[in-house]
């Protein structure tokens, strides 16, 4: 069986070992949508199960830990986060080319689209209830007791925003394919004007719609049934979280690749509405919510340069990579116009 970036025989030996109780593996195929590491469905006798692992190629350091993502998933099973279930972590690269792990599959859509969501027969009511809920479970995200989650060690929250300026900046250096003069003076401006105290809570780093699984409840109205892709997940400022959720609300005068027109759904929370129903949910204020803004764009900014690094050196699997490097300047502009007041 040949797919890219799994050695199947290795694999089947390695689950008959760690994961008996799915039963003989008998096939695998990529899940699309993710965009940075890479997700499959391995179909076995017992059960399917969804296997995780880094992107191949053009892999900067500190990115794509599964150890991580697996860590944190299992922290959450006992929160009223939803999660999948946490099976099985691998770090052996000999196995399938890199670290990876298994978790449970869950039976549920990474919406994207307008069409994605009306498809489920979701109506204005229900988009609303849908928007809220998402804005819900990120406050849930950031209402977990790390220290008890045994995630104390997770992160370092103290001076989080100037690191994640730092780091950003250094991973844009690594990857960057062009010459970009109004990235620098974004970098620049962003510096000038972080915000003096950073918030203490755990952070997804790339919540959205599309990284949750959804699905219709008892009542036929969509529910989120797991949140998923917490590889960017650390200790941090929740309003960092916030302001890259909102970075994915479609913008027909602005669009960008990655941002999936479901927010357009009549009924959908706008991205203030969201932003007000999370901080009444949370019991929070909003802050200085532009420069969050600004940041979020920024920081996608950086992401979308390494996925149009690796499709230029041919390291992507799947569809959809051709366009994303025509949104990095799209969303530096942005994040300027977000700084300006606009």
């Amino acid at each position: 069986m040949n797919t890219p970036g799994i050695d199947w025989p290795r694999l089947v030996r390695w689950m008959s070992a760690h994961v008996p109780d799915a039963g003989e593996p008998t096939g695998i195929s990529v899940i699309s949508g993710g965009r940075s590491n890479l997700t499959y469905l391995v179909q076995a006798e017992a059960r399917r199960v969804v296997l995780r692992r880094p992107p191949l190629g053009h892999v900067l350091p500190t990115a794509h830990d599964m150890s991580r993502e697996f860590r944190v998933i299992s922290a959450l099973a006992a929160t009223p986060v939803p999660v999948p279930e946490p099976l099985a972590f691998c770090s052996d690269e000999d196995v399938i080319g890199a670290p990876f792990y298994l978790m449970g599959h869950v039976a549920g859509d990474a919406i994207r689209t307008a069409e994605e969501l009306t498809g489920l027969g979701v109506g204005a009511d229900g988009a609303r209830r849908l928007s809220e809920r998402l804005a819900e479970i990120l406050a849930a995200v950031h209402a977990v007791d790390y220290e008890e989650a045994g995630l104390g060690d997770f992160g370092r929250p103290e001076g989080y925003m100037a690191r994640q300026l730092r780091r950003w900046n250094q991973q844009w250096e690594r990857s960057k394919t062009r010459e970009l003069p109004e990235y620098d003076r974004l970098v620049t401006r962003l510096g000038e004007r972080l915000p003096g105290r950073s918030g203490a809570t755990l952070v997804h780093g790339d919540y959205r719609l599309d990284n949750t699984l959804v699905g219709l409840g008892p009542d036929g109205g969509a529910e989120i049934r797991a949140v998923v892709d917490w590889e960017m997940s650390t200790l941090g400022d929740p309003l960092a979280d916030l302001g890259l959720t909102l970075t994915y609300w479609h913008d027909a005068d602005d669009a960008v690749p990655v941002a999936g027109s479901a927010t357009t759904v009549p009924g959908f929370l706008g991205p203030r509405e969201f932003a007000a129903h999370y901080a009444k949910t949370a019991g929070t204020d909003l802050g200085d919510l532009d420069f969050y803004l600004a940041f979020g764009r920024f920081k996608l900014a950086v992401i979308l340069e390494g996925i149009h690094a690796r499709y230029q050196q041919g390291k992507t699997v799947g569809e959809g990579f051709g366009t994303v490097g025509a949104g990095v300047p799209h969303l530096v502009a942005r994040a300027h116009r977000i700084l300006d007041g606009a």
